[in-house]
């Protein structure tokens, strides 16, 4: 039995104190809209919970993706800590979360914490500016499933040595400290970034930047794995996994892209046929790179090239035409995989390429949505041109808002890793990680097919399926 220590009670006496203050808040009708008001429309209400669902889907996906791909020793702990974070933000975004993101703008900056604080006001309150054909309540569970898959991003770069207790510290600062400020700045009217004129249609910035400058702090904060300073090949534990996470992202960045069109519109399905595209051309051309260097064409090249496309067309899925998204596809998926030959080769240990890929891949779309936005395909009032349209201060705008969040990300990040490993370790020990995570952080163990559960000093099998 596990000695329990103060630092064991604090996490459970928070959640308990969280529970027994929302006890006290106040219910609410939900908000009708009147006679002069923007009515609510079924069809965009239907999409939107479907969409969120989608997005929802996107974070068993992701541990299946990562899970997949890592020592067999941390196939369980690498897929709990993208799950976790369900729990985690699930509860924060009710908390403040969604107040810090989409509350009363304080200076362009941050939401007013106390807008939306308990999620007191959201069920009254009349819709959301940009999505005023639903109930504020849809769309801020739309947001929160954004908030959710951010965090679990990171767990990528980290794997197979962070604690998992320290990793629910990170989600818990991170999603206060970095996704709450740069979404605000991005998706709030009166974000800095948004009134500087850069867009991001569905998470370039907000999400893969962010989620990618923090895996680089944390690669670097934690150092390298053992394995990776002998060089030791170590061999996917299940391809299958891998593949199914790819088929499951695809399938949810549906709901990523097209449901950020918050409504069922010409929007949307152009949103859905780019990111499907982006993904079938990168896929290729991540495989066929590979066989141009030489390689055999592989299931995880593809799968991974496919992932990076949907992460380059993110932040262009709305403004970009369907035949563009071919060459944002292609251009991701060879930019990251010439940053992962190159990072393969350096000390930076980046345990799934979580920065060449989602990092890199976010601003390659960040930066082409500069080049290939078209007002013939957003049709916004004022909404601009890119470059390929006669307009390169657009492109410009996108690089200064791409390079402060970055900026940003980065050192926040790195600061909120240095704090928690001065709080707490951060890194198991050497016998943990040479055991694995998954027997030293949760005491079970993901064996060829088996689930090895310690019970008080007993070992069951159980099936793993």
């Amino acid at each position: 039995m596990r000695k329990i220590t103060v630092k064991s009670v604090i996490p459970f006496l928070v959640l308990v104190v969280l529970a027994i203050l929302a006890a006290f808040v106040k219910p609410e009708a939900d908000y009708v809209p009147g006679p002069k008001d923007p009515q609510y429309v079924s069809s965009d209400m239907v999409w939107v919970l479907i969409s969120t669902a989608l997005v929802f889907l996107m974070t068993p996906g992701l541990a299946f993706f990562y899970g997949g791909m890592v020592n067999r020793k941390n196939v369980i702990s690498t897929m709990i800590k993208s799950v976790v974070a369900a729990g985690i933000v699930g509860v924060l975004w009710i908390v403040v979360g969604f107040s810090l993101c989409f509350g009363d703008s304080i200076g362009g900056v941050i939401g007013n914490p106390m807008t939306f604080l308990f999620f007191h006001g959201v069920k009254s309150h009349a819709a959301w500016p940009l999505a005023n054909t639903m109930p504020l309540t849809l769309f801020s569970l739309f947001q929160l499933m954004f908030a959710i898959i951010t965090p679990g991003l990171v767990v990528g770069a980290v794997a197979e040595r962070i604690r998992f207790t320290s990793y629910v510290v990170f989600i818990v600062l991170f999603s206060l400290l970095v996704y709450a400020p740069v979404a605000h700045w991005s998706w709030h009217p009166d974000g800095f970034l948004a009134k500087m004129g850069a867009w991001d249609f569905a998470g370039g910035t907000v999400v893969h930047i962010t989620a990618g400058c923090a895996a680089l702090a944390g690669a670097l904060v934690l150092k390298r794995r053992k394995s990776h300073v002998l060089r030791t090949e170590i061999p996917p534990a299940n391809v299958p996994y891998v593949l199914i996470g790819t088929g499951l992202l695809w399938f949810g960045w549906f709901g990523f892209n097209a449901g950020s069109a918050v409504g069922a519109t010409p929007l949307a399905v152009n949103a859905f046929g780019t990111t499907n595209t982006a993904a079938a051309a990168a896929g290729c051309a991540w495989m066929f790179f590979d066989v141009l260097k030489g390689k055999k064409p592989s299931v995880l090249g593809f799968c991974i090239g496919a992932v990076v496309g949907l992460v380059a067309i993110t932040p262009a899925a709305g403004y970009v035409g369907i035949p563009q998204s071919i060459i944002i596809g292609v251009i991701g998926a060879i930019v990251s995989n010439i940053a992962v030959g190159i990072k393969q080769k350096s000390k930076l240990d980046d345990t799934l390429d979580v920065f060449p890929c989602h990092g890199l891949g976010g601003m390659v779309g960040m930066l082409l949505t500069g080049v290939f936005a078209s007002q013939v395909v957003h049709g916004i009032p004022g909404g601009p041109n890119g470059l390929a349209y006669g307009n390169p201060g657009f492109l410009l705008t996108q690089f200064k808002a791409m390079a402060i969040v970055v900026v940003y990300s980065f050192t926040v990040s790195f600061l909120i890793f240095k704090f928690i490993n001065f709080i707490l370790p951060i890194r198991v020990s050497a016998e943990e990680e040479e055991e694995g995570l998954d027997a030293s952080q949760h005491n079970e163990n993901y064996v060829q097919g088996t689930l090895l559960v310690n019970t008080g000093g007993t070992v069951e099998e159980k099936p793993a399926y």
